[in-house]
């Protein structure tokens, strides 16, 4: 396993105060930038499909991207909540919001600002798309660009980890033991929760062992159960604050290389371009007609 050493974390990944980057970040908010959040209404109605976000600690993200495809960076941000991720992605499930609320406790570290910037973006995820997508739908994070990769060790297939190139600083997140329920599969952080879920764990694995196996035939009332339960258990995850569910490590002298499922990878990758005039010079005076 990877030598990775935990960030120091205060008040539950919250605040990075003590932790500085290894490189200079591409700006710095508030010095060479001045980049308004909170200027736009996230969507947080619940309806049929992401009744979750209604719920008090459901992530809520202020990105950063750039103008059109050849672009400078925008002044402001926007807001996505995981009922965006859910109509891109194309359903809700677990895997969908389990991804975002990993995310944004890794992002918590990458981007103490609160700005997360789509252009410096990596990641790498397991092959569901649950979670891959929530990743590149945040991230911007896309396999023709090499910027989107699967896990070498299938043993990280229910967590993520965030590269951001700029400060050259990587995070792995996933959830806490206690919330996890996929057969077979362990918990590769340490962290465990202190709360008590409204669902039983063993419950689910058992029944997802009947429910997802494709040489099982479940029963109606199985596969109706199996989905009650995993809207109740999302909706209970995030009736608490995130850091009680899920957990983060920072890793030591990352490599792309050493991550990443090279058999699922583009072998040449396009050049990214709508980040190339990101931060391009304004011109030093209005344009005046005819000259």
């Amino acid at each position: 396993m990877k030598k990775i050493f935990l960030c120091l974390l205060v008040v539950g990944l919250t605040s990075v105060a003590s932790f500085s980057f290894a490189n200079e970040p591409t700006y710095k908010q508030g010095i060479n930038t001045f980049i308004e959040t909170g200027v736009t209404q996230p969507d947080n109605i619940p309806t049929w499909y992401a009744p979750m976000v209604a719920k008090p600690y459901a992530p809520t993200f202020e990105i950063l991207a750039t103008k059109g495809t050849q672009g400078r960076y925008y002044e402001r941000t926007y807001a996505v909540t995981i009922k965006d991720i859910i109509k891109w992605h194309g359903h809700d499930c677990e895997g969908t919001s389990h991804a975002a609320s990993c995310c944004k406790i890794a992002f918590e570290i990458l981007f103490p600002d609160g700005i997360i910037d789509r252009s410096v973006l990596r990641g790498i995820t397991g092959t569901s798309p649950c979670w891959s997508d929530a990743v590149a739908f945040l991230t911007g994070g896309r396999l023709q660009y090499g910027t989107l990769g699967f896990f070498k060790d299938q043993k990280y297939s229910h967590a993520i980890l965030l590269y951001r190139e700029d400060t050259g600083v990587a995070v792995l997140a996933t959830w806490k033991k206690g919330i996890d329920n996929i057969p077979g599969e362990p918990v590769v952080l340490p962290g465990e929760i202190t709360w008590e879920t409204k669902v039983n764990m063993q419950e689910v694995i058992d029944l997802k062992k009947v429910v997802k196996n494709a040489k099982e035939t479940p029963d109606p009332y199985q596969v109706d159960l199996m989905r009650y339960y995993q809207w109740q258990h999302i909706n209970d995850i995030l009736s608490h604050p995130l850091e009680e569910s899920y957990q983060a490590q920072v890793i030591e002298n990352f490599k792309w290389e050493d991550w990443i499922d090279a058999s699922k990878s583009v072998p040449n990758p396009h050049k990214r371009g709508d980040i190339r005039l990101k931060n391009y010079p304004y011109r030093e005076r209005p344009v005046v007609e005819g000259k």
